[in-house]
């Protein structure tokens, strides 16, 4: 005769619940970007807060610890397409946020913690594309002047063909600088958040993934897959591209990045960040290696999703990108693959929102995360505060 034993459901015992777990005033979901600067904002505001992030993975889930470490706000086709859904005034007011919270970001742990090289970000075009540079050039002086009003540079975008030989492209026709944009060591710049938070005693609990979340006059209560509950005050919720887990509502889908980094490359002449086809691939230099991701719209509906897991045709594409266009004179061997998870909506406009009394969610950052990260963190512990 077989007897089947039922497990109870996994229970926190007296001195997790009281001292690991107990006295939290405020809850952040997620330890990326926003999680972070906004559990640090929290605290420096309000240094007898007792604040808590509470992650589902052992690292970051998403994109913070997975992203290119690309320090940009705005490339000109990137820009031109969002005029397409978004008012000017709200593409303007987005460009803004993610200049300033790119500022924030840089204040709050310094340039030399995340190695920010300011080397400019271009816009690279192919001969096919000549009609779409040309009407780059055309709407260059309103954007210098429109954007040159957000950054202080009134020059900020200009045509720099003559340095295409440079960086020893093939098939690459035209080149458009934005002076301005600049890159990051993403794994130094989560490093120093993470040991900026820990150092005002702020607790980050991994592996911890919530499955419910109810609002309440007694707090918030988080339904953790592990099968206990916590009920805290406040909850700001920074998951980003998994907000939709949580609240099936929102304006915001998953979208899935894959990237690549090569081996070393001897002799390698590329610096900088580069964009193209209105931002859809991406590549740049770190440590004498070719970063390169991007090609979700080879894809769209299989990429729209936050599962982890390679897409062999858009992998094709990257590596034919790479030899092709990008190193067409050596012969890169890949290191490794990796993905990412970003949050997309109709609009590129961050939700930054009170959604019910007790919490405030800050996400949909747009792939945007390591500009505008900092600001949606802050801004939404500035909410927190206020209630």
């Amino acid at each position: 005769m077989t007897h089947t034993t039922t497990l109870p459901a996994y229970s926190l015992s007296y001195w997790e619940r009281e001292t690991l777990f107990g006295n939290i005033d405020v809850a952040v979901i997620g330890s990326g970007i926003v999680g972070l600067t906004a559990a640090i904002h929290l605290k420096a505001q309000d240094p007898k807060l007792n604040v808590a992030i509470l992650e589902r993975g052992a690292l970051p889930a998403g994109a913070s610890t997975r992203n290119a470490g690309f320090a940009c706000f705005g490339s000109m086709t990137e820009l031109i397409d969002d005029l397409t859904r978004m008012r000017e005034d709200e593409v303007l007011s987005t460009v803004e946020k993610r200049w300033r919270g790119l500022q924030r970001l840089r204040a709050l742990i310094g340039d030399a913690a995340m190695d920010f090289q300011e080397h400019g970000g271009y816009e690279m075009f192919t001969d096919d594309e000549e009609e779409v540079y040309q009407h780059c050039i055309a709407r260059m002086p309103d954007f210098n002047a429109k954007i040159g009003a957000i950054t202080g540079r009134p020059q900020i975008y200009s045509a720099v063909n003559d340095r295409i030989d440079r960086f020893g492209f093939k098939g690459v026709r035209r080149l458009i600088l934005n002076e301005a944009e600049g890159q990051v060591h993403t794994g130094m710049m989560m490093n120093a958040l993470i040991r900026k938070a820990e150092s005002m005693g702020i607790r980050i609990f991994n592996g911890l993934e919530i499955e419910r979340l109810e609002d309440s006059k007694q707090g918030v209560e988080l339904d953790m897959k592990q099968g206990f509950s916590l009920k805290i005050p406040k909850v700001l919720v920074a998951v980003n591209g998994y907000a939709k887990r949580l609240f099936s509502h929102m304006e915001l889908s998953p979208a899935r990045n894959q990237v690549l980094v090569t081996k070393p490359i001897p002799g390698l002449k590329v610096e900088g960040c580069f964009h193209y086809d209105r931002g859809y691939y991406y590549f740049r230099n770190i440590d004498g290696r070719i970063l390169l991701g991007g090609g979700r719209h080879l894809a769209f509906d299989e990429e729209a999703t936050d599962q982890f897991g390679s897409n062999e045709m858009i992998r094709r594409a990257l590596v034919q990108l790479l030899k092709r266009i990008i190193v067409p004179d050596a012969q890169p061997e890949i290191d490794c693959w990796w993905t990412g998870i970003m949050g997309l909506g109709p609009v590129k406009k961050p939700i930054i929102e009170r959604v019910s009394p007790n919490v405030v969610v800050s996400v949909r950052l747009s792939g945007m995360g390591v500009a505008i990260g900092t600001l949606v963190g802050q801004e939404g512990a500035e909410m927190i505060l206020n209630f």
